[in-house]
């Protein structure tokens, strides 16, 4: 979408009024909305990237930065994941 600069903002709203409906009505605490809510920041944070940066652009940029966002989304998600299986609550040392 590199070059629309309107149609970015139009996605970045839409994806920003999801986040604001999920979170208003979503379970709390339920592990499905928090990696959604990782899967959206990630798409929010590619449509800048690509849309407003201009990486998009650029075959090379544009795989790299979307290769480290992944990889970072997908290390939180791990970490997260991990906390969920209660390794405080089975005497892990703090």
């Amino acid at each position: 979408m590199a070059g629309h600069p309107l149609k970015t903002y139009a996605v970045l709203v839409l994806l920003g009024l999801l986040t604001t409906l999920l979170a208003r009505f979503g379970p709390g605490g339920a592990v499905w909305v928090s990696l959604l809510f990782l899967v959206l920041g990630g798409l929010k944070g590619r449509m800048i990237l690509n849309g407003y940066l201009g990486l998009g652009r650029s075959r090379f940029w544009s795989r790299g930065f979307n290769a480290f966002v992944t990889i970072f989304l997908l290390l939180i998600a791990a970490l997260y994941l991990a906390g969920q299986g209660g390794f405080y609550s089975h005497g892990g040392v703090v």
